[in-house]
């Protein structure tokens, strides 16, 4: 394993240095539940506005206090941020802090005079979720029309200078899809690409159907790397998320943000990566349910949560020994330690065991089998809430893992 080089890297991305002070590099701050779509895979169960969210008082001096931990870039999500009367000022807030700030958004309702104001008030850039082409898009976002309205948003976005990026979850439907939308959001504008794999939290957990089974891996890596080689030469980076993975040919050339082989190196949440939910809850990871909260900005300074809170520094006091299952045996086990904690948990009902990796998936595939994901439990509703799913292992045809990686 050849270490990750950080020199070459924007400001905005963590470095050795970060990782070993705890500093939370990366921001991602949900400021309401307020939305205009109704997603289908969307884990906090977005809608209407949380009774209890923060005040504008509140919310401005949340930002001074993330500033004061050296936060360098804060991501502002819903629901719909737009939506909350008061987003500009938390923008203008972010800024005036030091840090860039970025809106993460649906776009349906994204109009030129929005995205002209929030350029104004100093918006670096804005990431459009797009699932799918056309109709697998309006009907995994639930609002028909919705497909076109986000790829206007994403041309304003770029006519007005902002960096202009795209989020898409990579599920069953959009899985066939990704080589012909890469055309389209390139078209539209895109520099950034990023790719998560659909996880079945909040209303996802109640749509089976359109999650991954893991032997799916198989296709999803070496289909990511030829994306990442052939994005690199049109001008756009693909960005995998931390649940896409893991080891294998395909790693580096996903992962490679500088010239050097780049592998996962284990989950970051409540190390250099911070959740803040609408109610001022603060979390290792914004996806992660609420027994990863470490406590809320209305009893305790954030300082003090980030460094005390218990469920916040997970990742460093767990060793292998919280393992089960494939992973506890896996030879990347020290390293990756189960991978995106908040797939494991979302599946499994506890961190230490995930199915969706592609190392995983060759070495069952090696002695001619595959997993299959079973849903055992439903979810209760709630946001950021999760059913539960069984693994079962049945026959496949034997595959040779691949010895060769692919390069640019």
């Amino acid at each position: 394993m050849t270490e990750r080089r950080t020199e070459a890297l924007p400001v905005r991305y963590a470095g050795l240095d970060d990782i070993l002070k705890r500093v939370p590099v990366s921001v991602v701050w949900e400021i309401t539940l307020a939305c205009d779509l109704a997603c289908q895979h969307c884990g906090s169960r977005a809608g209407r506005r949380r009774r209890d969210e923060l005040t504008t008082s509140e919310a401005l001096d949340l930002v001074e206090q993330i500033a004061e931990l050296g936060a360098r870039d804060v991501g502002l999500i819903g629901g719909e941020a737009y939506l909350r009367k008061d987003w500009l000022k938390i923008v203008a807030a972010i800024r005036a802090a030091g840090m860039r700030c970025d809106l993460q958004t649906g776009g349906r309702n994204l109009s030129e005079d929005r995205i002209a104001r929030a350029a104004a008030a100093g918006l670096c850039g804005v990431g459009i979720s797009i699932d799918g082409i056309g109709t697998t898009h309006d009907g995994i976002r639930g609002v028909p029309g919705s497909f076109e309205l986000a790829l206007a948003a994403l041309q304003r976005v770029r006519a007005h200078g902002l960096s202009s990026a795209v989020n898409t979850t990579i599920n069953a439907r959009t899985l066939p899809q990704l080589r012909e939308l890469m055309d389209i959001i390139i078209d539209a504008g895109a520099s950034n690409w990023q790719l998560a794999i659909m996880t079945a939290m909040g209303n996802a957990a109640d749509h089976p159907e359109l999650l991954l089974q893991p032997w799916q891996m198989l296709e999803v890596m070496p289909l990511l790397a030829e994306l990442a080689v052939e994005g690199r030469k049109r001008g756009l980076f693909l960005q995998p998320a931390s649940n896409v993975g893991y080891y294998g040919p395909y790693e580096s050339t996903i992962r490679n943000v500088v010239d050097d082989e780049i592998y996962f190196h284990g989950c970051n949440a409540g190390d250099t990566v911070m959740g803040i939910e609408a109610d001022g809850t603060i979390k290792s990871c914004p996806g992660l349910p609420s027994p990863y909260a470490g406590g809320n900005i209305r009893q305790t300074r954030l300082r003090d949560i980030w460094e005390n809170a218990d469920p916040l520094a997970f990742v460093r006091r767990r060793t292998i020994d919280d393992l089960w299952g494939f992973c506890r045996t896996c030879y990347y086990a020290e390293t990756c330690m189960a991978g995106c904690t908040w797939t494991a948990h979302s599946l499994m009902g506890r961190a230490g065991n995930n199915p969706m990796c592609y190392h995983r998936a060759n070495e069952m595939a090696r002695s001619g089998l595959r997993e299959r994901l079973v849903k055992v439990k439903d979810a209760g509703g709630q946001s950021f809430d999760h059913g539960e799913f069984e693994i079962v292992v049945e026959t496949a045809m034997p595959r040779v893992s691949d010895s060769t990686s692919v390069h640019g």
